[in-house]
């Protein structure tokens, strides 16, 4: 079932909702963290159309998310320029998500400097290995393709990168589409792990550099790398580039890394 689906009975007015096709995007007793911030989203743009480009959101994964969700949406300050809104799922009458979200209008600018292509971007995907995705998360092998985009394996620098594109974006908008995929690789800690342990997501924040973003075939080059590990958690940073190597999300993320 295609994520437009999981989508279609958001109607952006609160209430109670039963999601068709959620069993295709669990992780664990969990909806996919990346498909739970769309939920979100879509509440969102639709309670409210018309609002400006998404240029950021800060998303808390509280409590899992299930089939059946109440959804709420509501303005924190509208400006100019920016407005500020906050979504939030319940389960069972508990906060299972919530997000702030920042919608911005363009403005004059008055810095301007790109991000830069890695030295080490990967070769096409097409001349990439193809990864098995029924060894991970149910949600990865029905809803995504993934190729290598790295030349190590196994443990090593706590960093993992991959080609990724779904397998059917048909009715999915380019802004909601990063939102679903910007989550999907697992924290970059697991190459430095001792030892197989469970690992959980705990909060993601990012920001979109690109408003009208693009690539080619579906393609994205999607990183998830740790900038420090102890204590059970990891500190992720986390990017995503189209296929011409044109920066598009850069975020932040909070992993517990159990076992």
């Amino acid at each position: 079932m295609s994520v437009s689906a999981l989508i279609e009975p958001i109607t952006g007015k609160p209430g109670i909702f039963t999601l068709p096709g959620a069993a295709n995007w669990m992780q664990g007793r969990t909806l996919y963290g990346g498909a739970s911030a769309l939920i979100a989203f879509t509440q969102a743009i639709r309670a409210f159309p018309g609002l400006p480009p998404l240029r950021a959101a800060q998303i808390g994964f509280v409590a899992p998310v299930g089939e059946t969700v109440e959804l709420s949406a509501e303005i924190v300050r509208q400006g100019r320029n920016v407005t500020q809104l906050r979504s939030e799922i319940r389960c069972e009458g508990q906060l299972a998500l919530t997000t702030f979200l920042l919608f911005a209008e363009p403005r004059e600018a008055n810095a301007v400097h790109a991000a830069t292509i890695p030295a080490d971007f990967p070769p096409p995907p097409e001349e990439c290995e193809v990864m098995p995705t029924d060894r991970g998360p149910g949600f990865i092998a029905n809803n995504f393709e993934l190729r290598r985009a790295q030349d190590t394996s196994g443990p090593g620098a706590p960093v993992v990168r991959r080609w990724a594109r779904l397998k059917d974006v048909s009715g999915l908008d380019p802004i909601s589409e990063l939102v679903l995929m910007g989550d999907v690789l697992p924290p970059g800690a697991m190459r430095a792990m001792r030892r197989q342990g469970p690992i959980s997501s705990i909060n993601w924040s990012f920001n979109l550099l690109d408003t009208t973003p693009s690539t080619e075939s579906g393609w994205w080059v999607s990183e998830n790398a740790s900038q420090h590990a102890d204590d059970g958690y990891s500190s992720e940073r986390l990017r995503l580039w189209n296929s011409a190597g044109k920066q598009m999300l850069d975020g932040m993320q909070s992993a517990a890394i159990f076992g």
